[in-house]
């Protein structure tokens, strides 16, 4: 039925025009959700592939701290203490849930295209901070505060990365490939984050191969500089990228009703925090104390020795990615997540029941500690970004996501503060069997709160959450100024105005 026979269609006696109207834009959005001209289309997939080339930067910073924790150690023994590692690898965490909770609020109320531009040059100036560090008078304590400050701007750019290309892409997959909207998402968000784990391993190796031994220092600040250049390659399309037609359509930019968002989502808000918060609390202190473990466990072995076992362990964790991509549509979102956390349930316990004992086989060790890795990947890795873009309607998306992202990252911050005294005060067996304690926790939460989002079109969210914005009494606009339509339950008109 077309707008105007449904605007036309109100009954005089009733007078209900508010909801005929929100039922008109409801058809609306849902038809031109999938109209694209000819660089709407374009457009979509260069924004596809942008956030690919966009967040692999982000992998890449996420996993850069795994082998500069071990030169710094080598460089400054006495300075560089379990403090002052943790306090330097946070600060990237203290950043990122910063950024992604305010890139979050400035892709739904500005625009996606603003805040993928800024997140991109906030990754490039602290990278380059971080690149040029020096205390002063050559003071070591003052060249890791300076990593400190410059880790932490390169965290804001890096966390609004997550919200800003995440939602962006999701949108895009959605108006190009609706049914496969899952897997092309997973390879253009989660792969190539994965992906930045053996990225900076391998960049690492070769430039100490080609620096040696005996310029470490030359070593890091080369792969911190190399930082600089990977969110470069995407900048010139940033500037010229258009907004999804969801978001042009659907963008709600004054007068938020959050109140409302709240009574309507607040189920997948647990799901999708609680979930996202277990997930770091496991993955990413392993990520970046990785290096150190396998050091520890390698005994009085060379740094490239631990760089390669570090690359052999990323390596397995690939895998798990490309898995949950296969099973995302086939077995579901929700179910994919559920089989990834019992992974932790599995492979947590084998390793730390086992643990004085597996360590003595370093392959076999390094095999399950990869495998557990890649179980993770499967589910919450790949899944918790899907779920988080799917489950929330257009105007309130980049919000929702980057506060799931940010409860996430402060699972995280916690998990990585709180690894070093778990491994001295319980022993290095505890940081396993609390992932399966984790893996336990966030199968129960995904079960009970995470929607499974599995072939539903994007749009038909949004003219649900219109309706239901409708039918409790919100007025305001909606859209981008080009394309603006005005909520009000007094007035309906038709023609290039609907009222919802």
């Amino acid at each position: 039925m077309s707008v105007e026979k449904d605007i036309n269609s109100v009954d005089a006696k009733t007078g209900d025009l508010r909801k005929v109207t929100a039922k008109a834009h409801e058809a609306e959005i849902k038809v031109a959700a999938h109209d694209l001209n000819r660089r709407e289309s374009l457009s979509a997939y260069f924004t596809i592939l942008a956030a690919g080339f966009g967040l692999i930067s982000d992998g890449y910073q996420n996993n850069l701290m795994t082998m500069s924790n071990v030169i710094f150690k080598e460089l400054y023994p006495n300075d560089y203490t379990s403090t002052v590692s943790t306090r330097v690898s946070n600060s990237l965490l203290v950043g990122a849930v910063l950024g992604q909770i305010f890139v979050g609020l400035i892709c739904d109320r500005v625009g996606r295209k603003v805040a993928l531009v800024s997140t991109t040059l906030l990754i490039v100036i602290g990278a380059i901070l971080g690149t040029a560090a020096h205390g002063a008078h050559g003071s070591a304590q003052g060249l890791f505060w300076f990593l400190t400050i410059a880790r932490g701007i390169t965290g804001v750019g890096v966390g609004g990365e997550y919200p800003a290309s995440s939602t962006s892409a999701s949108e895009a997959a959605n108006e190009t490939a609706q049914t496969n909207r899952g897997p092309v998402f997973i390879m253009v968000t989660n792969f190539v984050l994965s992906f930045g784990g053996p990225l900076a391993v391998s960049v690492f190796l070769i430039v100490l191969s080609a620096a040696g031994d005996n310029h470490l220092e030359t070593v890091w600040r080369v792969c911190f500089g190399i930082g600089i250049l990977l969110p470069l390659t995407v900048f010139f399309f940033r500037l010229r990228m258009l907004s999804s037609k969801l978001y042009r359509k659907g963008a709600i930019k004054r007068r938020v009703p959050y109140g409302l968002v709240f009574k309507r989502y607040w189920r997948e808000l647990i799901g999708t925090c609680g979930a996202w918060f277990l997930y770091d609390f496991v993955t990413f202190p392993n990520g970046v104390f990785s290096g150190t473990i396998i050091s520890s466990v390698i005994h009085n072995g060379s740094i490239k020795a631990t760089a390669e076992w570090q690359l052999l362990l990323g390596i397995i964790a690939l895998p798990g990615v490309f898995v949950g991509a296969y099973l995302c549509n086939r077995l579901g979102r929700r179910n994919t997540m559920m089989l990834g956390f019992s992974g932790y349930l599995l492979f947590g316990l084998i390793i730390g029941l086992a643990y004085n004992k597996i360590t003595k086989i370093i392959p076999l060790f390094v095999i399950f500690y990869g495998l557990m890795q890649s179980v993770g990947n499967m589910g919450p890795g790949d899944m918790l970004g899907l779920t988080s873009s799917e489950s929330y309607a257009t105007p309130i998306r980049g919000t929702c996501y980057g506060l799931s992202a940010a409860i996430g990252k402060t699972g995280a911050a916690i998990g990585t503060q709180a690894f070093t005294p778990i491994q001295n005060n319980l022993g290095k067996q505890w940081t396993f069997i609390i992932a399966a304690i984790c893996g336990v926790t966030g199968v129960l939460i995904t079960y009970f709160c995470v929607p499974d989002m599995t072939g539903v079109d994007l749009a038909d969210e949004d003219a649900k959450f219109m309706k239901y914005l409708a039918d409790n009494g919100w007025e305001g606009e909606v859209g981008e100024d080009s394309e603006k339509v005005f909520a009000d339950h007094h007035v309906a008109e038709a023609g290039s105005t609907e009222r919802l």
